[in-house]
């Protein structure tokens, strides 16, 4: 059953209010690696902070170089 969540967002990327509020994302950023922390989003939009260095689908975000334009669900 998914868990829905309302977080206020004052953080520099999506990736970070995750992990300042204790939602468990996989991610490789701080390592050299980019693309772990790919997820589906379902509804609103995001804007990119940097270009994506991973490919992403149609539907998919990176958490590290995106902010919520507004209320957005994702996949977590």
């Amino acid at each position: 059953m998914p868990c829905e969540q309302t977080l206020s967002f004052a953080h520099n990327n999506l990736l970070d209010c995750l992990l300042n509020n204790n939602i468990a994302k996989e991610y490789h950023c701080k390592e050299g690696f980019c693309g772990a922390c790919r997820t589906e989003l379902i509804d609103g939009d995001v804007e990119y902070l940097l270009d994506p260095l991973a490919y992403i689908d149609d539907g998919e975000i990176l958490a590290c170089c995106c902010k919520p334009l507004g209320n957005i669900t994702i996949k977590a």
